[in-house]
């Protein structure tokens, strides 16, 4: 605090509640970028600092799952994946899927989770679902850099794997992924606050999700065989990322550029509304938690 020439006192920084239910400060966020940064590194060292295998599980659980996926989808369901390797195609989907899932199952539970150091010291609240984003940003780079081996081994096989001029777009399409399962995380976790039996429901829905945006199958296959149920797929915003980061990543199907229009507008919708609950939540509910 600093004393003024009347010998009054005035303070260098004061802490009360936001305004009005539309302030979102997110400049203040940017001043504790340091504070992010070591929650980030604190995330990634020590999460498997106490594991037999380490960071291995980052290679383990995608390329476990692929293979399941191969042998349960494509060997005896029979579904085509055209010319890519049905290998490569799961991996692909499962690399990005775990990504989205990822980030909206560990900002489901900020207020639970940071209880503790929440009722403690005061930050913005929203450094703590940033620091899941990021964190789940550097395993996913870790996962993608697996698939690009994979893919040049294949090819090399003579598999039909190609590059197209949207893979530049690839950044903007993770970042939609990362933004999407941030907004609908911080909606979660508003929730949570209130209605306990939410958590319950959480692992429920993400496994529900990932069967209805095809994970394991292309989207044409959905509205050629059951056009009945394809709107279910074309409403789903994670369905058209998938799809758009296997053409991506492959050049496999088609481009949905309308459904990519939808899902960023829709995207923003959900991280707007998603931080303006957050900003809500984060006044009261250390007195509900």
């Amino acid at each position: 605090m600093n004393t003024t020439e009347n010998n009054t006192t005035a303070w260098l920084f004061e802490i009360k509640p936001k305004s009005s239910f539309f302030t979102l400060n997110l400049k203040e966020v940017w001043q504790y970028r340091d504070l992010l940064y070591l929650f980030v590194r604190r995330d990634i060292v020590t999460i498997y600092k106490q594991t037999i295998l380490g960071p291995l599980w980052y290679l383990i659980q995608p390329l476990f799952t692929s293979v399941t996926f191969t042998i349960v989808f494509n060997n005896l369901a029979g579904i085509s994946t055209g010319e890519v390797p049905p290998f490569l195609f799961n991996l692909a989907s499962i690399t990005i899927w775990n990504y989205f899932s990822s980030c909206l199952t560990g900002t489901s539970n900020t207020f639970a989770n940071n209880a503790g150091i929440f009722g403690k010291v005061y930050f913005p609240r929203m450094i703590a679902p940033l620091t899941v984003v990021i964190s789940n940003l550097v395993r996913f780079l870790i996962q993608v850099a697996i698939f690009f081996g994979f893919s040049a081994y294949f090819y090399s096989e003579g598999a039909q794997i190609s590059f197209n001029q949207w893979t530049i777009l690839l950044p903007f399409v993770v970042a939609l992924m990362g933004v999407l399962g941030l907004g609908l995380g911080m909606i979660i976790s508003s929730m949570v606050t209130k209605y306990r039996d939410l958590n319950y429901l959480i692992g429920f829905g993400i496994q529900l999700l990932m069967y209805v945006s095809g994970v394991f199958y292309p989207m044409s296959l959905i509205q050629s065989k059951m056009p009945e149920y394809a709107w279910i797929i074309q409403y789903n915003p994670v369905a058209y990322i998938i799809e758009t980061s296997r053409y991506m990543l492959m050049s496999v199907g088609e481009l949905p550029l309308y459904g990519m229009l939808y899902t960023t507008v829709l995207t923003f919708i959900i991280f707007i509304v998603g931080v303006l609950l957050f900003n809500r939540t984060e006044k009261s509910f250390i007195d509900t938690i």
